[in-house]
């Protein structure tokens, strides 16, 4: 019988779905969807995965599944490791939601209504927390009362999958002192150091650090103070400010979609170049921060859907970083080879695409029977 693994990463507006067989030395994916153009409620990702489940079950038969995994971009402060679903886990995950509100509900969604779809399955709940645990409390502490880091208010960190995936593919070793971009819609950097993470741009939510798509990255409070006090925006209205009407597509004040404002900003759009100004120098700062943090580096990985494709952002974020030893091969860059760094670069240059979902399923099949077979619940 096949031993598969249902891989669901479930993001603000997309669901990836991957089907894996587990039962070589390493998983093999048999089948993939991605669905997009989600809502933002609940029932529009529940109706996702419904057809991201029909889509993957013409070619694989999901009968066969022997364990569920999901990516969660958030367990709180109590939930650190990957682990497998139970009651417990999923009244953790609840308590939570005020930590992830644009991406939680989603996710807790899609765990329970695959539930109900596979009542006899195990799910694993695979963290995007859990890959920034080793950083030090330096790094994690906001410098704010005591009482208040007691109430779970810290820097957790995410994309951890994704970090994950790069280490185990480049290695520890080759990779040295690194920083790692994974730039997409949603964007952060991570300070590596022996494979661990010391030090990321993401804080207590998803919203912080670089700019992103439509999230501003980080702000001074005073901003958030004036908006509320002055502007007569509530909670929610400035939560949907921050989540969905911010970065590149608050900048341009037309789309998020990095290829859509470099044709914009070739045909002479203002607020297309802005946008994409602003973007690059934000991520080239955090590199440079750490640098200081690490010494120096030894490695730059660019990965996520814009690191990988967009040869304009990464040549634009590594102008200037000459100082730090990078420097990039403009031919190898346009045709975004795996090594992109110029002769005399002192430091590596990479683009290495990502797989959140091959990281799904090791983790998986780690904490549940599925390398055995038809899991129990």
């Amino acid at each position: 019988m096949p031993r598969l693994v249902l891989c669901l990463n479930s993001g603000s507006s997309s669901i990836k779905a991957a089907v894996y067989d587990v039962g070589s030395a390493d998983p093999r994916r048999r089948a993939h969807v991605l669905v997009e153009g989600l809502g933002p409620d609940d029932a529009a990702h529940a109706r996702g995965i419904d057809e991201a489940l029909h889509r993957l079950g013409t070619d694989v038969a999901l009968d066969d599944v022997a364990a569920i995994g999901h990516r969660v971009v958030h367990g709180g402060p109590h939930l650190v490791e990957h682990t497998a679903i139970d009651d417990d886990v999923m009244a953790t995950l609840r308590a939570a939601v005020e930590f992830a509100p644009l991406h939680l509900p989603a996710e807790l969604a899609g765990i329970e209504s695959v539930g109900v779809r596979f009542p006899d399955v195990a799910q694993v709940a695979c963290l995007d927390t859990a890959f920034h645990r080793t950083m030090p409390e330096v790094a994690t502490r906001y410098a704010l009362p005591a009482w208040v880091a007691d109430r779970g208010v810290r820097r957790f960190g995410f994309h951890g999958l994704s970090y994950e995936y790069i280490v185990a593919t480049v290695g520890a070793g080759a990779l040295g002192r690194a920083v790692i971009a994974h730039l997409g819609s949603g964007a952060s950097l991570a300070a590596i150091e022996h494979g661990r993470s010391v030090d990321t741009t993401m804080g207590l939510t998803p919203t912080g650090g670089i700019v992103m798509g439509t999230r501003p990255g980080d702000l001074d409070p005073g901003v958030v103070e004036h908006l509320l006090r002055s502007a007569g925006l509530d909670l929610d209205a400035l939560a949907h400010l921050l989540d969905h009407e911010s970065g590149l597509l608050g900048l341009s004040g037309t789309t998020a979609d990095v290829r859509d404002l470099l044709a914009a900003r070739t045909a002479g759009d203002r607020p297309a170049t802005l946008a994409l100004e602003v973007f690059a120098r934000s991520v080239r700062k955090g590199i440079g921060a750490f640098a200081a943090v690490l010494g120096g580096i030894d490695t730059l990985v660019f990965t996520g859907g814009v690191g990988e494709h967009a040869a304009p952002l990464r040549a634009e974020i590594v102008a200037g970083l000459a100082h730090l030893g990078l420097t990039l091969d403009a031919t190898a860059n346009d045709r975004s080879a795996r090594v992109i760094s110029g002769a005399r670069s002192t430091g590596r240059v990479l683009v290495v695409p990502t797989d959140e979902e091959v990281m799904i399923a090791r983790h998986t099949a780690r904490l549940t029977d599925a390398d055995r077979g038809r899991s129990g619940p």
